[in-house]
């Protein structure tokens, strides 16, 4: 009679749920076929991607508006002609990115006097990047919180002569460039660093009118960041050269001659030779 083999498997051994093969497919569900990108991709994070009360549309719309460069235009006008979606329902997501913390809407005032709505995106709402508490209070800022101190205005240059009248006419001259350029209004501090630039531009022969023109014409189309700076430089840079030296006027013709003493009066007097004084000549 055959002996049993106790080392044979008496039947094949299957494996369980919890041994899968670890790149087995699964039979239902999503199947990842993931490449790894080295340029043009923006991370995004679960808790927005997988969120459980936003809609498909904010979750969307919270992606792009991540992905896209600083300064894109982000509004419901914009983001209603780049996606087919109404503006209704794009308004009804910022409202709920608004509310959950993705996205922080405020009103400004632009130099212009124009207001516009600033648009503030936060990929992960709840972490603190301004100096204060979830209660609402201040905290002491560190020395790494604190910001940067403001680099001074570059040197302007100095007229050879400065008095008060010039000065005034010079911070005139800066006072009236916001009428020019809204973007040039300045700081009194600011105008007061200024101004021994324009004195030196003044005594120059170029009239207010004229340095007003020089300074506000011609200005870059981008927003001006520190506009004393800006024009301390073009103070700096275009600074016309002095006026041409006048000859002196020719003195009169007697004033050449030296001195001589009147024969008459002993009175000094001009004379080529010596001899009487106009006033003996005349007795």
């Amino acid at each position: 009679m055959d002996t049993e083999n106790p080392s044979a498997p008496t039947r094949a051994q299957s494996r369980g749920p919890g041994k899968d093969h670890p790149h087995a497919r699964p039979h239902s569900g999503v199947v990842h076929d993931n490449a790894r990108h080295t340029e043009n991709f923006t991370v995004i994070g679960n808790h927005l991607a997988q969120h459980k009360e936003l809609s498909l549309l904010a979750i969307g719309l919270a992606c792009y508006i991540q992905s896209v460069r600083p300064g894109t235009a982000v509004d419901i006008k914009t983001l209603a002609n780049r996606f087919p979606e109404g503006p209704t329902r794009i308004a009804a997501a910022l409202r709920e990115l608004e509310a959950n913390g993705y996205l922080r809407r405020s009103h400004v005032r632009t130099p212009t006097g124009q207001m516009v709505t600033r648009t503030v995106s936060c990929n992960r709402p709840g972490h603190r990047t301004s100096a204060t508490e979830p209660s609402g209070r201040p905290t002491r800022r560190t020395a790494q919180d604190k910001p940067p101190p403001r680099k001074r205005l570059p040197a302007v240059p100095r007229p050879g002569y400065t008095s008060p009248a010039l000065l005034q006419a010079a911070l005139d001259v800066l006072a009236g460039l916001r009428r020019r350029d809204p973007r040039l209004l300045l700081s009194a501090t600011d105008a007061e660093h200024l101004a021994p630039g324009v004195a030196a531009w003044l005594e120059r022969d170029l009239g207010p009118a004229a340095v007003s023109r020089a300074l506000a014409e011609n200005l870059p189309l981008e927003p001006l960041v520190r506009p004393a700076a800006f024009l301390a430089h073009r103070l700096t840079a275009q600074l016309p050269p002095l006026p041409p030296q006048r000859p002196p006027a020719s003195p009169a013709p007697e004033s050449r001659h030296p001195f001589q003493t009147c024969d008459g009066c002993d009175r000094p007097f001009r004379a080529p030779a010596p001899g009487r004084c106009r006033d003996c000549r005349a007795g």
